[in-house]
């Protein structure tokens, strides 16, 4: 990933990759790991609002600019590890399997776990932020002053 994505944390990493990916693709790579994991929901699936807060210029006073569905879940594996997912939206599959793959994370798994699901969901996202780039450099309009002769 590019150097936004990094942190000194890297449960923050993953958990930020987690929360971005794209519903359909999550989905279909926990379908495809081999090794699915015995868990109970310490808070099952559930959507709710929060307020999302702006400042104009970054700097100014904040504000509410809105409110933004997610969905919230946890889960503790039978080792004991814990994990837990905000997702946007009202998906309660997406934040299910994130939770699971956070808990799996933090687990002896976590190789595997990265090789199958994260690696690939980072390869999807920096395709996708590549290409906006590409679409976004297309529009650009680059302004110059001419020098006109007289003084």
């Amino acid at each position: 990933m590019d150097g936004s994505f990094q942190a000194e944390n890297p449960r923050k990493v993953w958990m930020s990759l987690l929360a971005k990916a794209p519903e359909a693709a999550l989905a279909e790579l926990w379908n495809a790991l081999d090794a699915k994991p015995d868990y109970s929901l310490l808070r099952a699936p559930e959507i709710g609002g929060v307020m999302v807060r702006g400042r104009a210029g970054a700097v100014g006073a904040p504000f509410n600019l809105g409110e933004m569905t997610i969905t919230r879940c946890s889960v503790k594996l039978g080792c004991g590890a814990v994990g837990h997912a905000y997702v946007q939206g009202r998906s309660r599959d997406k934040a299910l399997q994130a939770a699971l793959v956070d808990a799996l994370m933090q687990t002896a798994q976590a190789d595997k776990v990265e090789a199958q699901v994260l690696a690939p969901l980072r390869t999807g996202y920096d395709a996708a932020k590549t290409a906006r780039a590409a679409k976004a450099a297309a529009t650009k309009v680059d302004f110059f002053t001419m020098v006109r002769g007289e003084d």
